[in-house]
């Protein structure tokens, strides 16, 4: 990789599915841009799953100024976690299915003006979560909501969208069992319950506006950790106009703390997804807030 003022590293396929000429189309807008900024920018596409972690580890060894992420949560997370600790910012081209943490920073999804503000905007630090050893810088989740973003991630990309989200979500609410864990919120609050799921939230939304924890920032140094009992089907379905109303504290069995750390123990794997993408680990996991570990550039 040559040396270059940007990098942009572009999923091709994000948002939009294997339709003709979209890389030729991004790479001209980009180049359009960064001509009309005066900068010097060089575009990556992505081809496979853990390349634009490559291609960002190349773009910081080769010095550049700014690295420019275009695609979902999953493209995102990917360059984000090899920018974080370092003092490259990261700018946003949000091309996913529900742009959670573009929404939590305000992003435009408009291309044009999103790579406008990666090239104008000024930077903000912000923290990230950690769990078994996988950085975040939105949501990470535990139990049902792993397993949704497994079969979600499974679906090709032209048949994404909030919708199939819902349908698969909803069908989990009446089919999926929780699991008996044994949780440690912070240095001294141990919970044992059968959880349908242990959130961990940097930032407010799962994206689509739908607020997962709507008192979480993404600069306070702090997670904010959300476990919900496991309950009946007719329960968790009723319980989720709390969550599409933004006030899921209000849901019977719910419980939400801020944190800096946490444990979460379980017989058996425990499934995870860390800004929608899976993990598994065996019986045990560890979270902690990883404060100021990225700076994002934003409007």
């Amino acid at each position: 990789m040559a040396d270059a003022d940007v990098v942009a590293i572009v999923n091709p396929l994000s948002g939009v599915g294997a339709l003709p000429d979209v890389a030729r189309r991004r790479t001209a807008l980009l180049e359009r841009r960064f001509a009309a900024a005066g900068v010097t920018g060089r575009v990556h596409f992505t081809d496979r799953s853990g390349h634009a972690r490559e291609l960002a580890r190349a773009a910081l060894d080769a010095g550049a100024a700014l690295v420019i992420a275009w695609g979902g949560d999953g493209t995102i997370n990917e360059v984000a976690s090899t920018l974080a600790r370092s003092k490259t910012p990261l700018g946003i081209v949000p091309a996913g299915s529900g742009n959670g943490f573009a929404n939590e920073l305000g992003l435009d999804t408009d291309p044009e003006r999103a790579i406008d503000t990666a090239l104008t905007g000024g930077d903000r630090a912000i923290d990230a979560g950690e769990l078994d050893g996988r950085l975040f810088f939105n949501i990470a989740g535990i139990g049902f909501d792993a397993v949704v973003a497994e079969q979600f991630n499974r679906r090709s990309l032209g048949r994404r969208g909030m919708w199939p989200y819902v349908r698969i979500g909803f069908r989990e609410l009446v089919c999926y069992r929780g699991l008996r864990y044994r949780l440690v919120l912070g240095q001294d609050d141990e919970i044992a319950t059968n959880a349908l799921v242990i959130a961990f939230a940097n930032g407010r939304e799962y994206g689509n506006r739908i607020r997962l924890a709507p008192n979480a920032k993404v600069d306070d140094g702090l997670l904010e950790a959300i476990v919900v009992e496991d309950r009946p089907p007719l329960a968790r379905l009723w319980g989720c106009r709390h969550l599409a109303l933004g006030h899921i504290e209000r849901t019977p069995g719910v419980r939400v703390r801020s944190v800096e750390t946490a444990l979460i123990e379980t017989d058996g794997d425990i499934v995870y997804h860390v800004d929608g993408e899976i993990g598994r680990a065996r019986g045990r996991a560890t979270v902690r807030v990883v404060p100021a570990a990225l700076r994002v550039r934003v409007k």
